[in-house]
């Protein structure tokens, strides 16, 4: 029997590194996965099974919103009975929610949930009060009824035991990959712009990054700082700084190939796609030196405290010396795709067993 995955809780273009985790995982499984699979998919992206078998499922309420996403989740969670029949667990090994979220809830026997982001438990400011109580409680018993729970890095493997007691028997730590066909560099001389693909949230830090920009610009009055995301539209930006919003990923690309450097000051990550994508691109890194920045980049980057605009300055000039892009193409070439879908279908092979 094959080995359900659950992506009816994904939004395109919404949920940014989490997606690129599906989608990827789902690639790499195809490639070189030897089980057999079945993929759930919501209507608003019937494609996200990405070569494997699909199946639209029509009885989840997908929505391309924010608000409609966080009604469908309590929706299903609340009444799952039609979801259930229409997933047909019965003719299921095992069931996977590669989206954080167990949706609908399923016996923990055979189920694994992997937790992307645990920003509430760490910075809970960030939320109104019923997003708290909302995300507490939707993880805390997607948690608890899965079997196995996959960490995206040791940092939120350490969360998820320090905040909500999952013994270390039940946790798995596994980092994404990159894309090296894509995320490659090239020949092209580096401009004069600081690079910062994020959504405009309040953990992505960017008014701290605008007070670091004005201090480097009294240095570098040329240059520049290039925003992409989600979320920028009508907020006011400091002179010197481009917004592109939305961009597809072969622009991605071109900025990591053509930016002085990528500065990166979020205050939170599960894992920290972007920092990974600069360095196999052969782009410099400045990141914050809290979460899993460090586990992820290594010695490839320049750290700083986020919450101090003069360091986040000092360390985005120092990458712009580009002094350590042969370390951080060594560090990229450390995470695969493949080898992160081969050490997954380890873990269904757990469940089923």
């Amino acid at each position: 029997m094959p080995v359900g995955i659950s992506l009816l809780t994904l939004v395109p273009g919404l949920v940014g590194g989490s997606e690129t985790y599906a989608r990827e995982l789902a690639r790499a499984l195809h490639r070189v996965g030897e089980l057999e699979y079945r993929v759930f998919v919501p209507t608003v992206a019937p494609d996200a099974g990405d070569g494997l078998p699909s199946a639209p499922i029509a009885e989840y309420r997908a929505s391309m919103t924010i608000p409609g996403r966080i009604l469908a989740m309590s929706h299903a969670a609340a009444r799952p009975r039609r979801l259930l029949r229409a997933l047909r667990l019965d003719s299921l090994d095992a069931i996977h929610f590669p989206l954080s979220v167990m949706l609908p809830p399923v016996d923990r026997r055979a189920a694994a949930t992997t937790v992307h982001d645990l920003q509430h438990e760490l910075h809970p400011r960030f939320f109104s009060r019923a997003e708290l109580a909302y995300r507490r409680a939707v993880y805390g018993w997607t948690v608890r009824r899965s079997r196995i729970v996959i960490a995206v890095s040791e940092h939120a493997r350490n969360t998820l035991i320090e905040r909500h007691g999952v013994p270390a028997d039940r946790l798995r730590a596994i980092p994404h990959g990159v894309d090296h066909e894509r995320f490659s560099p090239d020949d092209r001389r580096r401009e004069p712009f600081l690079l910062y693909p994020a959504n405009r949230w309040r953990h992505k830090n960017h008014e701290r990054l605008f007070a670091a920009f004005a201090l480097m610009r009294r240095e570098r009055p040329e240059l520049r700082l290039v925003l992409t995301g989600r979320g920028h539209e009508g907020k006011p930006v400091p002179e010197g700084v481009d917004v592109r919003g939305f961009v597809s990923r072969d622009e991605l690309v071109d900025l990591y190939r053509r930016a002085g450097a990528l500065v990166f000051p979020s205050l939170y990550e599960g894992f920290g796609q972007p920092p990974l994508e600069a360095m196999a691109c052969g782009c410099p890194v400045a990141a914050s030196n809290t979460t899993s920045l460090p586990e992820v980049c290594g010695d490839a980057a320049e750290y700083f405290d986020p919450e101090s605009p003069e360091e986040i300055a000092a360390a985005a000039l120092r990458a712009l010396t580009g002094d350590r892009v042969d370390r951080g193409l060594v560090r990229a070439r450390l995470f695969t795709w493949d080898e992160c879908a081969r050490r997954h279908e380890a873990v269904y092979r757990e469940l089923i067993s």
